[in-house]
């Protein structure tokens, strides 16, 4: 069966809190968010506060060589039984990442060497990553589809002991796509305002991080699916009237991603929204839209907006028009999708 990403992390912290160390552990991966909350956890609670001042080393791989590493990882801890060496941003390294081989086929026991090699990985094939993973533990870290980071909002909040309704889930995860990093960071600002036991809803989100729950691209792109012109031409004129927070390369890029998913969608053999969702990384609340549009639009239509969209984008970029304003532009891209 294959790994719930969401499961991994907590699994590893589950493995140290129940005294199971390994003497490497290697963070790596495009996310950027796990390996920062791995590290971060063994830099907080391996060590007492008394111990961290002589057995606890943080490094930065912009700073330091394969050697010098090494070297640090070798000494033996102070009055403790483990000393821990942190290299962070240790993806610097990866012209040299190889010249560990020698330490991780024979660590240090009483080390306990973390790297976070963020953005990147280590070619598994090598025996530098082999080494690595007999003697110690690798975890790679990987971008969350669309619709598994709903599963994660759902996660953090509960540890919160705040709810969430399913529209602001899909409004936060819709407007900050899969950056857990940012999400995380307005979750933060919301559990300072909220007490535990409270839900977040659209309304909070509008009032505590700007999104306006009524004119925004969810909404432009549910009226387009559901063919509520005047809705639609409602919501453009707003995003037209406040240009910075509604670039109008944001919302054709929505629009197109959008009709781009229904072609797939139209594709499907089997059309059951609980199966499509996975299937086209679309989260589980917006397929309600989807299941709309595929009546709405077929596919020989969705073919021709996904077309006309294009063109608007080269428009809107000055290439075959010059200085049209943008609200003119998003006019003319809803006139083509509903007629």
């Amino acid at each position: 069966m294959k790994k719930n990403p969401l499961d991994e992390p907590k699994q590893i912290i589950d493995n140290i809190k129940a005294g199971n160390l390994k003497p490497i552990y290697f963070f790596m991966g495009e996310e950027p968010y796990f390996i920062d909350k791995l590290t971060e956890y063994l830099e907080d609670n391996l060590l007492s506060e008394d111990e961290k001042g002589f057995n606890q080393t943080v490094l930065y791989g912009r700073d330091v060589s394969i050697d010098d590493i090494v070297s640090t990882s070798k000494r033996y801890p102070m009055m403790a039984e483990k000393q821990v060496v942190i290299v962070k941003e240790a993806q610097n390294l990866s012209k040299t990442i190889d010249n560990i081989l020698a330490y991780a086929e024979n660590p240090t026991p009483s080390t306990v060497l973390v790297m976070a090699y963020k953005y990147k990985t280590l070619d598994k094939r090598k025996k530098t990553l082999k080494a690595i993973d007999k003697n110690g533990l690798v975890y790679e870290s990987q971008k969350l589809k669309d619709y598994q980071v709903g599963d994660w909002l759902k996660r953090v909040l509960q540890g919160k002991k705040i709810g969430i309704e399913p529209k602001a889930a899909a409004m936060l995860v819709d407007f900050l796509g899969n950056d857990l990093s940012k999400i995380a960071n307005e979750i933060d600002k919301l559990a300072i305002i909220l007490k535990p036991g409270e839900i977040v809803t659209p309304q909070v989100i509008e009032e505590n991080i700007g999104f306006s729950k009524d004119f925004n691209v969810f909404e432009l792109r549910k009226a387009i699916a559901e063919k509520k012109e005047k809705k639609a031409f409602q919501i453009i004129k707003y995003f037209a009237e406040n240009p910075k927070d509604h670039p109008i390369v944001l919302t054709t890029g929505q629009v197109f991603a959008f009709f781009v998913t229904l072609l797939k969608y139209h594709g499907l053999k089997d059309k059951n929204p609980r199966i499509a969702a996975p299937v086209l990384g679309v989260n589980p609340f917006f397929m309600s839209e989807y299941e709309v549009a595929l009546k709405t639009y077929p596919m020989r239509k969705v073919s021709q907006i996904i077309g006309n969209i294009r063109e608007m984008d080269m428009k809107s970029k000055g290439v075959g028009a010059a200085n049209v304003p943008q609200e003119d532009l998003l006019k003319e891209m809803l006139v083509k999708i509903f007629n």
